[in-house]
This record gives structure tokens, C-alpha cells and sequence, in this order.
């Protein structure tokens, strides 16, 4: 060691590292890595524990439940602070690794960072085969942390202390990279993780970053002006990279210039307030009747930060096939699907060129006109549609309770089931970028953890405002323990617990393709021996929460109240309808696979119908 370098272990060189990354938002400095998530085990708790001790007032770390559930809640984390922040999560070898896969591939279908620190095996393979050790025969180099290739944006396997030099950096050039952001691996072998190294000083100095913007090209600005000065019925579809631009006050300012409706995807829903006279509302599958009215009529179509996935596009049924498409996005792979044409450039900076490129063109009124009277029918529905009083309780009635009675700045969460179309279809925003709904993955799992991610975050600007989850019982069946983190920690959370009896929207999907019910709600399953009701009010309080259920919307308002007044995790638990309680307008088709050949005739005659509206589906690559 001389004056210009340090002796510091592989682990204690890697959490000094990422102590001393910070980045500039708003004009403030805060540390670039918000902290951890971690299990210890043999494979992270000596070495990596040893660093993570020595760096606990500066890098908190949360304990976990579940590693796949501390990878949720870092996802949740990094979406709350807009991905100019993130969290790392460390887990042992073997099945504590192993159990991060199904988050890691939630982060990267979300374009979300999030960085792993994961045990592996000695490099030396002097102790082989260790514990918890997958062997293959023939090549002796192949592990868990090999699956993790697929679903990663960065992957290295730290092999000799000195590789970190390179590859920490790397892996947050990544992780802040709006064209390829996602999340980052770094295997971590057990040996070298306490091997020393003599690390430039000049490496733990503190270092500033900013996310890039790239400024699109003149020539793809020009060529997309050109296309929409010719449009006599123009729509933007404004999706999840306006929020990660920070462009909704652009986004805005654009429309009202140029009077040009806006749809929303799921991942872009609180891009503009509900009452905003061009948020003409949600399009595709989780739509809304006004939105894909819109859309199929559109001549040219404007998408802006949306990677255009089947939920959107209605498998690409949703707009004209003669519709042309201009695709703006920081990443040229999105930019360029279905033979749009591609403005590859941040949202934000996009926007502004477009909009001196288009100066003087506005949307012919009539067309203004007609989206706007489209939304005033759909507002009409959803309002009908959350009353309640008149039909079994449902997703939607619940919806409107809450949005009835939240703050404005309060954040929903949801993901799988049929939440997130319900959430999608039915909220009405109140505040810009308040809305998660995780439908990139559409993950099981993901609320209650992500919900614990979101406050964590959430505190560290917006304390007083409260995370609310929506969950259904499937879903929380198969995740719960961050009701007890979320105690453990002082998060406090407020989760709505939907009881239909079973994953009801996938026996919905089956009857509507002919089906019988099998196997979905639990009344249907033909192994069960018993069917009975879980008390969710007694597992939730079992966990240190304030629960308690309730029969009726009516009764949930008074109890939304108390949870809003309480300081600690608060779970209400209501049962809603599994039939004939959905959302029953705002759908596009959606492309499923049904069966080609069968002896059902109900089924056959789904899978014609099916069939038959593919005609109008786009080509495209």
C-alpha cells in the first residue's frame, strides 16, 4: 500500500464504492444508492456483512422476508424516485440467489435498476462441491448466477478483486442509462469476496452523476413534424418514460399548443391530471371506451416513452392499419418496433424540438372536439361504475372509496390480477405520478413488497403522504411478509385485501374462451378436499398490523379513514364479487391462444371469434 492507493477486501472495496456515488436532482445531492435490501447467509454474511456494518449510518440496510420480495421492493424504489435512484440487494449462494431471478426479470421488463450482490462459489474450487453447490458435469464454471444472464441488463462475475475497478462503474453507467436502463449482477465468489487489494484512492473519491439526455436528431425531429403538420386526426400516447424524463409539464404544454388528444399506457397513467381537458383517458386492453375510440380513429399516432406492448396496442389491433406511427424514446429498440418511425431521444428534449418544429399546427377542432366528447361518455361510465348500492361489492367500487378519500399526493400500488386493469380503468388522478400499477411483468407477488419499496422511498421526500396497496387474495397468498417488514421498519403502509375467492380474473379469461371453471377459484379446484375462507384479518394482525374487515364499500370509507389516521400498517379486508363485478367497457382484443382443435363447442366457437378479429391486426416487426 503507498500514499496514493488502500488495502481494502473486495466486499469493503464495493460498499466504500457505491458510499461515495451521488447524483444531483432537483439541485440537490443525495447518495446515489438509497441503501439495501438483505439475507444474510455463508455466502454474503462474512465478508460482505463485515463491509455493510461498517457503512450501516450511510447505507441502511433493510432486512428482508424473502429475497424475491427485496427485489420487488428495490424495483418499487427505483420507480418511486423516477430511476434516478436505486437500491442494491444481497443474497447468499445457492437458493437465496436463486430466488432473486423472478424480481430480477420483473426490474428488466420495467426498465428498472437495480443492482445484486450475490454470493457464488470459491474460485479456487479447492472446498468444491460446497454447500448449496449446483454441479455440472461438464463445465465446472457453470452456477445459479448463470441464470441471471437472461434477465439483466449488466452481468460479471468478480473473479479477482481488481476486476471491480472496471466493473462497478459499468454496472451503474448501466443502471443510469435511460436507453439501457435495467438491472445489474455481480457474482461475488465467497474467497474473493475477502481477498485484499491495494484499490486507488482516487476510487472511493466522491463522484457526482447525472442522467444523461440525448438530444434527438434534426433530421428524425423534421421527418415527425413533417408527418404530423399533415394530420387531421393526431393522438399521443404517452407512456412511463414521460414520467422517467420528468416531461409531464412538456407532455402538457405540447398538447394544449397543438390541441392533440392524449392516451395514456398503463405504466404512463398519472402523465397527466384526470380533469385535464386532453387526457382523453387509458387506451388499449385495460382501457377506456374514449381512449381506444380515439386510437382506432387516429391517422397519426405520436408515442412518446412506451415500449408499445400487446396491453397497449390491443395486440396491435388497437390503431388503423394505415395509422402511421412515430415512436419517441431514449432507447432505439423501442423506438423502432412495428415499422414506426423512430426519433430516438429523451422525452423531455423531444418534445421541446417538436414543438418548435410544429409551431403554428393545431388538431383540427372537430377532431379535439370528438375525443373530448368520447371522454365525457367514459367519465359518465366509471362514475356508475364505482357507485355502489345497487350489485355486489367490486374491484371498481373499492377503486372509487379510496380515490374518493386519499390525498391527492398519496401513491397506489398494484400489479397482478385484475387490479391493474381495474386501478387502470377506474382511477382518476388526482396528482402527477402517483400511480404504480406493475404490468410490465405483471408479477404476483409485487404489491405488498412493492409497496414497502415505494415507502421507503417515499419517506425520504413525501412522509406524510401514504402508499396504499391494492392486493387480491391470490396475490397476497403468495406474498405477505412485508406486512411485517413494513411494521419492522416503520413504513407504514395501508393495504386493501380483495377477497374473490382465488385468481378469479384468470377464471374469467377461461370461461371467456369457453371454458369451464377449473382450477382458478378455489370452489373450482378438484383437489381440494375442503374449501374454507382464510382469515386475512387474523394473519395481517398476526404480523403486527391494525386489521379489520369489513362487508360493504360503505364500511370501507370509514375504515379507510382510520387506517389514514393510524400511524402503523393498516390491512382492510373485503370480499368482492368473482362474476358479473368487472369492469365490462374499455377493452381492445387481446391476442390469446386458443385452441385450434377441441370437442367443446363452446370452446370452438371462442376460438372463432377469437380468430375473427385478427383481421384487423397490424404487421409489423
Amino acid at each position: 500500500m503507498t500514499q496514493d492507493t488502500i488495502r481494502l477486501t473486495t466486499a469493503q472495496a464495493i460498499i466504500g464504492y457505491l458510499a461515495n456515488q451521488f447524483i444531483e436532482i432537483d439541485g440537490e445531492e443525495m447518495r446515489l444508492c438509497g441503501g439495501g435490501f438483505g439475507i444474510f447467509g455463508h455466502g454474503n454474511v462474512t465478508c460482505l456483512g463485515e463491509a455493510l456494518y461498517d457503512h450501516r449510518d450511510v447505507l441502511p440496510l433493510y432486512r428482508g422476508q424473502n429475497e424475491q420480495s427485496m427485489g420487488f421492493a428495490a424495483a418499487a424504489y427505483s420507480k418511486q424516485w423516477l430511476r434516478q435512484r436505486f437500491m442494491f440487494c444481497t443474497a447468499s449462494a445457492g437458493p437465496g440467489t436463486a430466488n432473486l431471478l423472478t424480481s430480477a426479470a420483473l426490474a428488466h421488463a420495467n426498465r428498472l435498476p437495480m443492482l445484486m450482490l450475490c454470493g457464488d462459489i470459491f474460485i479456487t474450487r479447492l472446498p468444491d462441491p460446497v454447500l448449496q453447490q449446483l454441479e455440472h458435469y461438464g463445465n465446472p464454471t457453470l452456477g445459479v448466477n448463470d441464470a441471471f444472464k437472461a434477465v439483466t441488463r449488466f452481468w460479471d462475475r468478480i473473479t479477482h478483486p481488481a476486476q471491480i475497478i472496471q466493473s462497478l462503474p459499468a454496472a451503474i453507467a448501466t443502471m443510469l442509462d435511460p436507453a439501457d436502463c435495467g438491472p445489474a449482477f455481480l457474482g461475488l465468489p465467497q474467497d474473493v469476496q475477502g481477498w485484499a487489494y491495494d484499490y486507488p484512492v482516487e476510487m472511493f473519491a466522491k463522484k457526482i452523476h447525472r442522467i444523461r439526455r440525448q438530444a434527438p436528431d434534426v433530421v428524425e425531429i423534421a421527418e415527425a413534424a413533417a408527418i404530423l403538420k399533415s394530420a387531421e386526426r393526431p393522438v399521443i400516447i404517452a407512456g412511463g418514460g414521460v414520467q422517467y424524463s420528468r416531461a409531464t409539464a412538456e407532455l402538457a404544454a405540447f398538447a394544449e399548443a397543438h390541441q392533440i388528444p392524449v392516451i395514456e399506457t398503463i405504466a404512463g397513467r398519472a402523465n397527466l391530471l384526470n380533469d385535464h381537458p386532453l387526457n382523453i383517458g387509458p387506451v388499449g386492453v385495460t382501457g377506456s371506451d374514449s381512449a381506444n375510440a380515439v386510437a382506432e380513429k387516429a391517422d397519426v399516432v405520436l408515442a412518446i416513452g412506451t415500449r408499445m406492448q400487446d396491453f397497449t396496442t390491443g395486440s396491435w389491433t388497437a390503431f388503423d392499419k394505415s395509422a402511421s406511427i412515430i415512436s419517441l424514446n431514449a432507447a432505439r429498440h423501442d423506438a423502432a418496433k412495428h415499422l414506426s418511425l423512430p426519433v430516438v431521444g429523451d422525452a423531455k428534449l423531444g418534445i421541446t424540438a417538436l414543438a418548435t418544429a410544429l409551431e403554428g399546427y393545431s388538431a383540427p377542432a372537430n377532431w379535439s372536439g370528438f375525443a373530448q366528447d368520447q371522454r365525457k361518455v367514459w367519465n359518465d361510465y366509471v362514475a356508475d361504475n364505482v357507485a355502489y348500492g345497487n350489485g355486489p361489492n367490486s374491484y371498481a367500487q373499492a377503486i372509487g372509496v379510496v380515490n374518493a378519500l386519499c390525498d391527492p399526493r398519496d401513491r397506489v400500488v398494484t400489479a397482478s390480477g385484475g387490479l391493474p386493469a381495474e386501478v387502470t380503468a377506474n382511477w382518476r388522478t388526482l396528482s402527477l405520478g402517483t400511480v404504480d400499477v406493475e404490468f410490465g411483468f405483471s408479477c404476483m407477488g409485487y404489491e405488498i413488497a412493492g409497496g414497502w419499496g415505494a415507502r421507503i422511498a417515499q419517506c425520504e421526500r413525501e412522509p406524510d403522504n401514504d402508499t396504499i396497496v391494492l392486493v387480491g387474495d391470490g396475490a397476497y397468498l403468495l406474498m405477505n411478509s412485508d406486512i411485517y417488514s413494513s411494521v419492522l421498519t416503520g413504513k407504514k403502509l395501508i393495504i386493501l385485501m380483495l377477497d374473490n375467492g382465488g385468481f378469479a380474473v384468470i377464471n374469467k379469461l377461461q370461461n371467456n374462451t369457453g371454458n369451464e371453471s377449473f382450477n382458478n377459484l378455489i370452489a373450482d379446484c378438484p383437489t381440494v378436499a375442503e374449501p374454507f375462507a382464510v382469515d386475512f384479518e387474523a394473519h395481517a394482525a398476526s404480523m403486527g398490523a391494525i386489521a379489520e374487515t369489513v362487508d360493504s364499500p360503505a364500511d370501507l370509507g370509514e375504515a379507510f379513514k382510520r387506517a389514514k389516521a393510524s400511524e402503523r400498517t393498516y390491512v382492510i379486508c373485503m370480499k368482492v364479487a368473482s362474476h358479473d363485478a368487472w369492469t365490462d367497457q374499455g377493452h381492445t382484443w387481446w391476442e390469446v391462444g386458443t385452441p385450434h382443435v377441441t370437442d367443446n363447442p363452446k370452446v370452438r366457437a371462442a376460438h372463432e371469434e377469437q380468430e375473427s378479429t385478427r383481421a384487423k391486426q397490424r404487421k409489423g416487426v
